[in-house]
C-alpha cells in the first residue's frame, strides 16, 4: 500500500494539506471542528473529494464557527441538502450540527474542545474511539483515528522518511510529547 507521504508531494490538492496541516498540533476550536467535520464527510469517500470541496464546506458551515453551526435549524438542513457544492448526506449534516452543540458543552466542562482532547491524552486508539463514540455523532474508527492523527494526537500522519516528519517532530505533537498508549489495544 502506498503511503500518503509518497502520493501527496507535488499533487496540487493533496500537497498543501500534507505539507502544512496534516499531523501538526492544532488547538483552535474552528480548525478542530473543521477537521472533525471533514473526516465525517470523508467517510466512504476519497480524501481528494473532501479537499476539493473544502472551500464549499467552509462556506456552507459558516467557516466552522461552532456557535453558528450549533444554531442551524431545519431550514439550514434543507439548504445544505440542496447545496450541490458539498456532500449532501442528511446523517452527516445532522451529525455536524449535533457535534457543534457538543463542542459548546465542552467549553463549559473542560474549557474547550482542545482542552477536552488534551485532558484525555494519552489513550489507545480503541479508548479514543470509545470516548468519541460516546461524546459525538457519526464516529467510526477511521473518522476518530484520522482526526486524531491530523491534529497530532496519534502517530501515523507521516512516515519517518517523509521530510515533513521532522517539521512535525519540531512542533511537538501530543503523541511525541507524551506517547502513552497509542496502539490499537491496551
Amino acid at each position: 500500500m502506498t503511503s500518503y507521504c509518497e502520493t501527496a508531494p507535488g499533487h496540487q490538492v493533496h500537497a498543501p494539506y500534507h505539507d502544512s496541516e496534516y499531523g501538526f498540533p492544532v488547538d483552535d476550536e474552528s480548525v478542530l471542528f473543521e477537521r472533525l467535520t471533514l473526516e465525517i464527510f470523508q467517510a466512504g469517500l476519497s480524501w481528494l473529494i473532501i479537499l476539493k470541496k473544502r472551500p464549499a464546506f467552509a462556506l456552507a458551515f459558516e467557516n466552522f464557527k461552532v456557535d453558528r453551526v450549533a444554531a442551524f435549524d431545519a431550514t439550514d438542513i434543507e439548504r445544505l441538502l440542496n447545496d450541490p457544492l458539498i456532500i449532501r448526506n442528511r446523517r452527516k449534516i445532522e451529525a455536524t450540527i449535533h457535534n457543534a452543540k457538543v463542542v459548546q458543552e465542552l467549553r463549559h466542562s473542560h474549557g474547550g474542545f482542545g482542552q477536552w482532547i488534551e485532558a484525555h491524552h494519552p489513550m489507545s486508539r480503541m479508548e479514543w474511539c470509545k470516548l468519541f463514540r460516546s461524546t459525538f455523532a457519526f464516529m467510526g474508527k477511521e473518522v476518530v483515528g484520522e482526526f486524531l492523527m491530523s491534529i497530532g494526537y496519534l502517530p501515523g500522519a507521516h512516515t519517518v522518511q517523509c521530510p515533513i516528519y521532522r517539521r512535525i517532530a519540531e512542533s511537538g505533537p501530543a503523541w511525541m510529547r507524551n506517547p502513552g498508549r497509542t496502539g490499537d489495544a491496551d
